[in-house]
């Protein structure tokens, strides 16, 4: 991609031209891509080991009290993600990155050491608070850093570093609950990413600059009447454009697979005989694909479109709910066939979707409706957790899965509906 100099050096950075693009710019892209595999690390904590934690450790027989924890970290996600677009206003966003951060410091040790059930739910409210901005400001620091061409490949990279930091440490948790018991061992990891990612968002360069560049040389200028308030971008983002809401509606219902399969999985695969080190397998192999696949599916998304993968991914993640329940006999097999399944299908949909929304959207009124986005795609956490919940305890967790895939199917028919493709304008060079 071509650079653009800016007209002058930004404030307090003398002699350093302000450029759009992943090498002009790739120490503090590195750098950010780095911050969130601790991102997703923090949170990967839970994948395996806190479901097991409320049936085994503190006794719950109800799989919605189980899943609470989902709905807690769901919701204050979901809502830290859209007041994130709209704090872009009044704090940049390196000082939002630090905040989230600190928010998230006491999340590991009271998972470790919580003397009841409602301190792990509460632990949860910290941990949406703490992925809300963080995984918000990485996420819209490298689309600012890139520019326009390749939002696709920054946002797979980003997704992609911090879903297989996920994978890795729900892998990784669930071996050393094996040894060492659900707790607090697997859970003090925690710390490790907590350290490295407030000391490395500490040092990270904000980027205010790199929005105003790409301001300046928006092909399409702003319409003086257009309104870019929080609230006329949710009503847009969520209903009125036709693309955004398709998109909105898709990220939704992903979320909702995963915030489903985090309560779900672990309870139904131990229910049929898995070990807790082999649902670590499967709870961490699905974000580790889904984590790597971004990358390529990304850089596909740049080349081919948005709507292709997004509307493919919906249905193969269909078919790993089916996959599940039909090879349960062999309950690894289903596992493992399932976790590709899913892992790929939400690969190809994720960095797809954050892009269309890029693209649909002006840089005067972008952060907002990424926020938004991820508002209704986070808000499937709590959606997933608790339709879980209320169809395990009255039908049962199969029926659980084919409600789930159902879900996905018409989601993705409705995103060929209503996604459109509008690439993004680049003028002046870049």
């Amino acid at each position: 991609m071509k650079a653009v100099p800016a007209p002058s050096a930004p404030a307090g950075t003398p002699g350093r031209p302000v450029r759009l693009g992943l090498r002009e710019n790739w120490p503090q892209f590195t750098l950010l891509v780095i911050v969130n595999v601790a991102v997703g690390g923090l949170v990967g904590l839970e994948r395996t080991t806190v479901p097991l934690i409320g049936s085994e450790t503190f006794g719950l027989t109800s799989d919605l009290a189980v899943f609470s924890f989902i709905i807690a970290f769901g919701l204050t996600k979901a809502l830290t993600n859209l007041a994130a677009g709209a704090l872009t206003a009044r704090f940049c966003r390196k000082q939002l990155l630090v905040a989230g951060w600190l928010i998230g410091v006491p999340v590991p040790f009271v998972l470790a050491w919580a003397p009841s059930w409602g301190w792990i739910v509460a632990a949860n409210v910290l941990l949406g608070l703490n992925q809300g901005l963080t995984w918000s400001m990485t996420v819209n620091m490298k689309i600012d850093l890139v520019g326009p061409a390749r939002r696709g490949l920054a946002t797979g990279l980003n997704e992609a570093a911090g879903y297989t930091a996920v994978g890795v440490t729900a892998l990784l948790t669930g071996y050393l609950a094996t040894s060492h018991g659900l707790r607090p061992v697997p859970e003090l990891i925690g710390v490790v990413f907590v350290v490295a990612g407030l000391g490395l968002s500490l040092v990270v360069r904000d980027t205010a600059d790199h929005v105003a560049l790409e301001l300046a040389h928006h092909a399409g200028p702003l319409p003086t009447d257009e309104d870019t308030g929080l609230k006329a971008t949710f009503a847009r983002t969520s209903w009125r454009d036709r693309s955004l809401r398709g998109a909105s509606q898709a990220g939704l219902v992903n979320n909702l697979n995963d915030g489903l399969t985090w309560g779900v999985f672990p309870l139904l695969f131990t229910d049929h005989g898995l070990g807790i080190a082999a649902v670590g397998l499967i709870k961490g192999l699905y974000p580790i694909l889904w984590g790597i696949g971004q990358i390529p599916s990304g850089h596909l998304a740049d080349r081919i479109g948005r709507k292709p993968l997004i509307v493919t991914g919906m249905l193969v993640q269909a078919a790993g709910f089916v996959l599940a329940l039909v090879l349960l006999d062999r309950p690894l097999l289903a596992g493992i066939l399932s976790a590709v399944a899913l892992g790929l299908g939400t690969a190809l949909v994720y960095p797809a979707l954050i892009a269309s929304v890029s693209d649909h959207a002006h840089p005067a009124w972008r952060a907002n409706a990424l926020g938004t986005y991820r508002f209704w795609r986070d808000i499937g956490y709590a959606a997933g957790a608790l339709v879980a919940g209320v169809l395990a305890d009255t039908l049962g967790l199969d029926a659980t899965v084919v409600a789930a895939a159902v879900l996905t199917a018409g989601s993705g028919l409705l995103a060929a509906r209503w996604i459109t493709e509008q690439r993004p304008a680049v003028s002046g060079g870049h």
